[in-house]
């Protein structure tokens, strides 16, 4: 097995000796370990994952403790308790 190429003029100086059809090859990979790059993200804590498992902040939606009970009674039928409610308008 060969050794890692770890100085950058070593590696630099390895890429001018390929051969012309390895080049192709080559780009192919270095795209490869740029897309990998780009897809690690951060780690995130407990509560950060939580709340964008759950969607929390993203309702659009800017002042709903204020309206909580108006929007309550809005969804809730007063005849039937909760429920879905089947829009007729549709």
């Amino acid at each position: 097995m060969s050794t890692p190429i770890l100085d950058r003029t070593q590696l630099i100086e390895s890429i001018k000796a390929l051969p012309d059809d390895s080049l192709v090859e080559l780009s192919n990979f270095v795209s490869y370990l740029k897309f990998k790059k780009a897809m690690v993200t951060p780690k995130m804590t407990g509560q950060e994952c939580l709340l964008s498992i759950a969607g929390i902040g993203h309702s659009g939606e800017s002042d709903i403790s204020e309206r909580d009970e108006e929007i309550l009674a809005q969804e809730i039928d007063p005849i039937q308790g909760w429920g879905v409610r089947v829009d007729e308008s549709a």
